[in-house]
């Protein structure tokens, strides 16, 4: 969730948005890893999990994948998947979801986001 409420806010503020999946972020942007949102929550928080999806539910509050999709609607927003961790994970380009705009090294992101504000989430 917060990756799409930054980027949604980020692109609503005006701002350019630069997102890069690797590792397990990588592999929750594959359409397998779409279909069986919602992800597990992290063991520190994991007593807050069901009362957040129940609320979200209430809400109709969007999935967080929802919220980059509309930010992109919104603004210029990018969404890169790092190439050496599909390597590593075997993922193909066609197994990305559709919103993913490219495949990029790391290099290649850094150079993209090069002046901005990181955030590591």
């Amino acid at each position: 969730m917060p990756v799409g409420i930054l980027a949604s806010g980020a692109a609503a503020a005006g701002y350019e948005v630069n997102l890069f999946f690797t590792f397990w972020g990588l592999t929750n942007i594959t359409k397998a890893g779409i279909q069986r949102q919602p992800a597990p929550i992290d063991k520190n928080y994991e007593q807050m999990g069901p009362m957040m999806m129940q609320k979200m539910q209430e809400m109709k509050y969007p999935m967080w994948y929802q919220l980059i999709q509309q930010a992109k609607e919104v603004g210029e927003v990018k969404v890169f998947a790092c190439s050496t961790t599909m390597e590593f994970f075997g993922i193909k380009r066609e197994d990305l979801a559709e919103f993913v705009d490219d495949v990029v090294g790391v290099a290649t992101f850094l150079d993209r986001a090069e002046g901005g504000t990181t955030l590591f989430i």
